[in-house]
């Protein structure tokens, strides 16, 4: 997986974890560089983390499953990258939420790191060098839900439904990048 590639994966993922910051800040009245690093700390470990224990729940499967592994990873990326788009299309009203908490954060962290979890699964089957990656995944999400603290409290919750829009079409695209490779129709 090229540079640019998972520089591209990495803001996808990073895309709920940034429309949950925007919330964040939109509910905190006072910002300080300790909260959006709070925030960002908990959000960019998660989505570090949790490609870890995909991919090693993938190679534990991988021997079985090689032959069909760019079809899985089109199919995982697809599927979330389809929820996202629909989440951030539904017209739910997202309660506005100024706690920083352990327990508070701690379960954000896990929801919007899940689809990271099954990057992870992929990464296990295609040519990832899986630390400079996590790294890499952790330190873009950190990046993006600091700010995403700090556009919250400047903007509000209008551009929250298109970064987790955006987020989804780009799991979708780098999905079928990924099959077309795979497929030899794409170098």
């Amino acid at each position: 997986m090229s540079l640019f590639s998972l520089f591209i994966l990495a803001v996808g993922l990073s895309m709920d974890a940034f429309a949950v910051s925007v919330c964040k800040g939109l509910a905190l009245r006072k910002i300080t560089l300790k909260k959006a690093a709070l925030v960002g700390l908990w959000f960019g470990s998660f989505q570090a983390l949790m490609p870890v224990l995909g991919y090693l729940l993938g190679t534990r499967f991988r021997q079985y499953i090689t032959s069909i592994d760019h079809w899985i990873a089109f199919i995982l990326l697809g599927i979330i990258g389809i929820s996202m788009i629909k989440e951030a299309c539904s017209q739910k009203d997202t309660d506005a939420d100024d706690r920083l908490d352990a327990r508070t954060m701690c379960l954000l962290a896990v929801a919007t790191s899940i689809d990271a979890l099954a990057v992870g699964i992929t990464f296990a089957f295609l040519k990832v060098s899986l630390l400079p990656a996590v790294t890499f995944i952790g330190i873009i999400t950190f990046s993006l839900s600091a700010l995403g603290v700090k556009v919250g409290n400047v903007f509000g919750l209008k551009y929250k439904a298109k970064a987790e829009a955006a987020g989804g079409i780009i799991l979708i695209v780098i999905g079928f990048k990924i099959l077309l490779e795979h497929l030899g129709i794409f170098p």
